[in-house]
């Protein structure tokens, strides 16, 4: 994507400034004569930054800021090694609520919704930015956080929410029960926006379906303020994002090497306006695209492809690297397949055995027949040999949070 005159001249200021503000940065530039940096060819021989990086600052490294002026800390959810510790001053909170309310208006909200909000709270930033974004809107929120689903339908039927706010796994197992409860004709949803995992084609159909709503996928990660960055808008055609506020590339993640437009690679974002912790060049090890052309909703900002996967995500089964969005991918593309899947990988007798259990409607009879070609097609598109295992709609485990679909215990 080419920089523009107003993305070079906010990454001119940070540069210049960059490395009497940030500790952090004048080691990572030291020896770099950031003057220097006049051209967007220029900008992109800087090194890259990576969560290793903000890992080894903990816990207030990355402060390009005194401390009396940082109002609020987050953690990123990750749940091995150092905590990465992402300072806001004032001024990054209120950027990333403007963000926010951008994303509710991008997907249709307005002042008369009521927003439910399940995604946590706490360190992690998903509640309290879905909370700030709707009531910098002026919507009424309805602050529930994840779990306890008895209440949240109860609050659901009571309050009239009119917009629901969860990852894909546990907006599908909402869904999933509003379905058993029979009572969608009872709830006052109209949109749905979900955000924090890959979710696949016939998942979103599912939940859309099930709970009667417009879907919008939300875009966001602790390190560049938290999920409100970008979002897709009615005409499902990417991820519309910030310009204004981040300047985005997509590289090669394996040379680095700036991607032309179009083509698939790691998402790099540096942010322009950050004050508590700005990045520059961030890898984010999210694979997508920048997308070409205009969208049919008319708006000028530059859109990402839905998140396919991600670099760290990768495991190699019997000599071939593998993606989880590639199971989904082949999975998703049968029919009598339903959305929930789960890969085992286990090492017996000097082999690799991946068994790959998937939930459908059909009946027992016929069950071989379907694993036997989803045996055939995990084969021809992805190279390996599985053990494809059907069984019934609901017997994969459902989850409040995120949910893991790929787990290798060979190690």
């Amino acid at each position: 994507m080419k920089m523009n005159a107003y993305q070079a001249e906010k990454i001119a200021n940070i540069l210049s400034t960059i490395k009497e503000k940030s500790p952090f940065y004048k080691m990572k530039f030291k020896g770099i004569d950031l003057s220097k940096i006049k051209t967007q060819e220029d900008f992109e021989k800087l090194p890259f930054t990576d969560k290793d990086d903000l890992r080894d600052a903990y816990p207030l490294g990355l402060k390009a800021v005194p401390e009396k002026d940082i109002v609020r800390i987050h953690s990123s959810s990750g749940t091995t090694g150092t905590p990465v510790i992402i300072p806001y001053t004032k001024k990054d909170v209120e950027d990333w609520g403007v963000m926010f309310e951008r994303c509710y208006k991008m997907a249709g909200l307005d002042p008369e919704d009521i927003v439910q909000i399940t995604p946590g709270y706490g360190l992690w930033t998903a509640g309290i930015g879905f909370q700030y974004g709707a009531e910098k809107l002026g919507a009424m929120v309805i602050p529930m956080g994840p779990g306890n689903t008895d209440k949240q339908i109860k609050m659901m039927l009571d309050l009239h929410s009119t917009v629901l706010c969860a990852t894909s796994s546990y907006a599908l197992l909402l869904s999933e029960e509003i379905k058993k409860r029979g009572i969608r004709d009872n709830i006052r949803l109209k949109k749905g926006v979900i955000g924090s995992e890959r979710w696949g084609d016939k998942m979103r159909e599912r939940i859309a379906d099930d709970l009667g709503v417009e879907l919008y996928d939300i875009y966001g990660l602790t390190e560049i303020y938290g999920p409100g960055i970008g979002i897709s808008c009615s005409y499902e055609n990417g991820i519309h994002m910030w310009d204004d506020y981040l300047y985005f590339e997509v590289i090669d993640p394996k040379t680095g090497k700036v991607l032309p437009d179009g083509q698939e690679g790691e998402l790099v974002i540096t942010t322009l306006l950050k004050e508590g912790a700005p990045l520059i060049r961030y890898r984010t090890h999210d694979l997508t695209r920048i997308m070409t052309g205009g969208c049919p909703c008319g708006s000028g900002y530059p859109r990402i492809d839905i998140i396919t996967g991600r670099t760290d995500d990768m495991v190699k089964i019997k000599g071939t690297n593998i993606f989880p969005a590639q199971f989904d991918g082949v999975l998703s593309g049968m029919e009598n397949v339903e959305s929930e899947y789960q890969v085992m990988i286990d090492h017996l007798d000097g082999k690799d055995i991946v068994t790959v259990f998937f939930e459908t409607k059909l009946p027992e009879e016929k069950r071989p027949a379907l694993e036997k070609e989803a045996a055939k097609r995990l084969k021809e598109v992805i190279g390996i040999t599985a053990v494809p295992k059907a069984v019934n709609v609901g017997d994969l485990p459902r989850s409040e949070k995120k949910t893991n679909r790929i787990f290798d215990n060979r190690y």
